[in-house]
Parts: C-alpha cells; structure tokens; sequence
C-alpha cells in the first residue's frame, strides 16, 4: 500500500506552497492536490522540485472551490473555461512529471436537462482524456457526496463506472473515495470488490466527519486490506481534515519510516494512542 499527502487539504498551517516542504518532512515521497487556482505555476514547479516530491495526481481546474464549485464540465457557460485549462494543466503535468490526473464534474444546474449536463460532460471529459492521452496521461473522475458538496452530479459508485464506460476512452478510469462512497452508499468491500477493475486512484478519510482513518465509522484495516488483497498497485491519497491541531499529529495511524514505501496494511496503526480500537 503506498499512500500520497494531498497538500489542498492538509498542512493547512502553513501556505500552498510551504506544503510540499512539509509533506517531505514528513516523511512523504508523493503528493497530490487540486488546481492551484491563484498560485504562480512556476512557482509550483519550483515548490515541488525543490524538494524532490513525487506530484503522482492533480485535478483540472475544476472552478471556485472555496466558493463551492465543483466542476466545470457539464456547464455549458464553462465549457470554454475548462478546455482552455486542459492544455495548460497538462504542461504543468509534463513539468511535474504526473501521469494521472482528476477531473471533477460539477453540479446539476437547475433549469438545465440532466441527461443534457451529462452529455456536455462526456463530451468535455473525452476531450481531457483525449488530449491526456497524447502525453501518456490517465484521466480519471470521481463520485462525490452531496451532504457537503451541493447537487453533484453523480454520487455513486454505479453512476460513476456508468459514466466510464459511456465516455470510452482507455485512458478514464475511476478515482475511488471511500469517505465520499461511506456518505452517499455505504457497501464499501462489495462495490469495491466489484468495481477494482476500473479504479486508477483511491482517497481516504474517515465517515462522517472526513477526519483521519480511525476517527470514524470505516473499518479502514479491513477496507485497505480488501484493496490490497485484490492487487490495487496505485497510490492511497490522504484527503482529510485533520482532528489534530497539527497535521503531523494526526499521522500517527501511519509511522513516519512507512510513509514512503510500499507498506503492507497489517503494519499501520488506524487508532491514534490513548484511542479504543
């Protein structure tokens, strides 16, 4: 099991660009994060080599996140706005050396047909895969829980290989978040055991607070231990908020001499100390 630090969402203490740094102090190899929106992309670039980081997905641009949005491609006043970002995420993706990347989806607009957002979706998605696949990149897309995320478009693990396979494209796979899945679904090991196939990333946090593995209702070892018992070799991204006042706290679940290797799950520690379980 190899797991990657996702820097938009933890080491909040410190800037954007700070993180890399304190991920690699941390003991991590490879990172992940969502569209640097507002940040210097060369200054990214530098961020990320000056420490050595291995960047091993990012997303698209994928709108005002802080404001609440979720994605671009199936609005069709955005349409433009996301198919001039791909040529240039895949430049920053070349740079960095990424070879697999997210797009978001968005949400459902109201007064727009649904099967029509969808359409434009897969429409703009094949094109992202298209261009990905020039340059030997994955694409891969995501369902996301509506509880904290508003009307995304698609929320469940069926909807989303269902998308997959419509746009067909060899380079789309699914990105699998087992905080996002437990929300809306719950029936984590059968879909998974189901679906594996078809998954090129998986994040983790813990349901319902998307705090760390083990502050929650996930019975992540048996979870990771399905995943791994079924062959999945990609990385395990860490998308959640911290319980801790620290990030480096709230790793304690996963030993500092681990986190840059492939670690077998029987070796990780779910429960911070002091913790039942």
């Amino acid at each position: 099991m190899r797991f990657s630090a996702n820097v938009s969402i933890l080491f909040k203490e410190v800037p954007f660009l700070e993180r890399f740094g304190r991920a690699a102090a941390a003991g991590f190899e490879a990172v992940e994060f969502w569209w640097p929106s507002g940040e210097d992309l060369g200054e990214v670039e530098k961020a990320v080599k000056e420490v050595g980081v291995r960047v091993v997905l990012f997303n698209f641009d994928a709108g005002d996140m802080p404001g609440g949005e979720r994605g671009l491609v199936s609005d069709p006043g955005r349409r433009e706005q996301f198919r001039e970002n791909v040529p240039v995420a895949l430049e920053l993706a070349r740079l960095l050396g990424c070879l697999r990347m997210n797009v978001l989806l968005g949400h459902e607009i109201e007064g727009l047909d649904r099967a029509e957002q969808l359409a434009l979706a897969r429409e703009n998605v094949g094109f992202a895969a298209d261009e990905a696949r020039k340059v030997g990149i994955e694409v891969v897309v995501e369902a996301v829980n509506t509880f904290e995320n508003g009307p995304y478009l698609i929320s469940s693990t069926g909807e989303i290989v269902e998308f997959v396979e419509s746009v067909g494209r060899g380079n789309l796979a699914i990105q699998h978040d087992f905080y996002h899945m437990q929300r809306m679904e719950g029936n984590l090991v059968a879909n998974l055991r189901e679906h594996v196939g078809k998954i090129g990333h998986v994040q983790v946090a813990d349901s319902p607070g998307r705090g760390e593995p083990g502050t929650g209702e996930i019975h992540y070892p048996y979870v990771l231990g399905v995943l791994e018992e079924l062959g999945y070799d990609g990385y395990v991204g860490l998308e959640y908020n911290p319980t801790t006042e620290t990030t480096e706290e709230s790793l304690a679940w996963l030993p500092y001499e681990l986190r840059n290797t492939d670690v077998p799950v029987s070796e990780l520690k779910f429960y911070r100390e002091g913790q039942d379980g």
